[in-house]
C-alpha cells in the first residue's frame, strides 16, 4: 500500500454548475490535506434510471463543459460515465476517466469505442462490474479490453465491485471479490455507496441504506483495495439522484480519516495473503 488511496467521489449526476463546482471545491481540498488522489466523479446523463420521468441530467454538450470547469479551475482529474458507444470519443476530449457502467460492462462495442477513445493518451477506463457477475467473469471483460489495446499492465484500466444481487431490491458485498478482481491484474475500486443501494426499492426510484456506507467502506480497507468510490452530496435527501446511498458532504472527512488510519494500520501488519 505505497501509493495513495484513490478516491472516486462527487454527485451522481450533474444537478447545476453551482452545486458540482461546490462539491469538487471542497472534496478537492479535503483530499488534498489527507493526501488522498483524488478523482472527482459526475455523470452528464444517466440513462438507465428506475423511472423514465426521472432527472437524468443536463445532457452531454452542457455536463462536459462544467466538467471542464472543474478540470481546469481546481485542477483535478474528472470522471463520466458513458452509456453509448458514441459519446467515448466526445467525453474523452474532456475527462480523465471513462466510466462503463455495470448494466453495461458486457457491451463490446461500448468497451471498444472506450479503449479507442483512450489509446495513445494517459487516460483511463473504469469498467463497473454488473451486479449479475461473479468477479471471476470480469476476466471476458478485461480480454476484451485488451484486444482492444487497453492493457491490464498499463494501470489504465480500473475495476469496480458495487456489489451482488441477493434476491429482489437488494445487493451484497462478498470482499472475497476484490482480491479476485486484483488478481486479473487491475487497480480495484470498491464503491460503498452503490453497495448500499436498494435497486428500485422506492418503486419508481431506487431505496438506500447509507447507515452501512461506513462499515462496508471499511471492510473494504481491510482487505485491501486500492480506491474507493463513493457518492456525496450536501443534503442526500434533496439529491435528484441515488440520495438514499450518499455520504453527506459534512461527514466524508471523518469516514475518510478512520479510513486512512485503518489503512496504515494493516499496512503495518503483518502480511496474511499467503495464509
Amino acid at each position: 500500500m505505497s501509493h495513495p488511496l484513490r478516491l472516486i467521489a462527487g454527485p451522481c449526476v450533474i444537478e447545476s454548475r453551482d452545486l458540482v463546482l461546490q462539491i469538487a471545491d471542497q472534496v478537492g481540498e479535503l483530499c488534498q490535506r489527507l493526501g488522498i488522489d483524488y478523482v472527482f466523479k459526475a455523470s452528464f446523463d444517466k440513462a438507465n434510471r428506475s423511472s423514465g420521468r426521472a432527472f437524468r441530467g443536463p445532457g452531454a454538450e452542457e455536463g462536459l463543459a462544467i466538467l471542464q470547469e472543474v478540470r481546469e479551475r481546481f485542477a483535478l482529474p474528472v470522471l463520466t460515465d458513458i452509456h453509448e458507444s458514441h459519446q467515448a470519443a466526445t467525453a474523452a476530449q474532456v475527462v480523465d476517466v471513462l466510466q462503463i457502467p455495470a448494466y453495461l460492462c458486457r457491451q463490446t462495442d461500448l468497451l471498444q469505442a472506450a479503449a479507442a477513445a483512450v489509446a495513445g493518451n494517459s487516460k483511463c477506463v473504469n469498467v463497473k462490474k454488473g451486479q449479475f457477475l461473479a468477479p471471476w467473469d470480469m476476466a471476458q471483460v478485461v480480454a476484451k479490453l485488451a484486444e482492444f489495446g487497453l492493457e491490464p499492465s498499463s494501470g489504465r484500466l480500473w475495476l469496480t465491485e458495487r456489489g451482488s444481487c441477493f434476491g429482489y431490491n437488494t445487493l451484497v458485498v462478498d470482499y472475497r471479490s476484490l482480491p479476485q478482481l486484483q488478481a486479473h491484474g487491475c487497480p480495484v475500486i470498491f464503491d460503498a455507496t452503490h453497495a448500499v443501494q436498494q435497486p428500485g426499492g422506492l418503486g419508481s426510484s431506487s431505496g438506500g441504506q447509507r447507515e452501512f456506507v461506513a462499515p462496508l467502506a471499511r471492510a473494504a480497507v481491510a482487505v485491501g483495495v486500492d480506491g474507493l468510490f463513493l457518492e456525496v452530496h450536501p443534503d442526500p435527501d434533496q439529491a435528484l439522484s441515488d440520495g438514499p446511498n450518499m455520504v453527506p458532504l459534512h461527514r466524508l472527512e471523518a469516514l475518510l480519516r478512520q479510513l486512512l488510519s485503518l489503512r496504515e494500520a494493516i499496512a503495518g501488519g503483518v502480511a496474511v495473503s499467503s495464509l
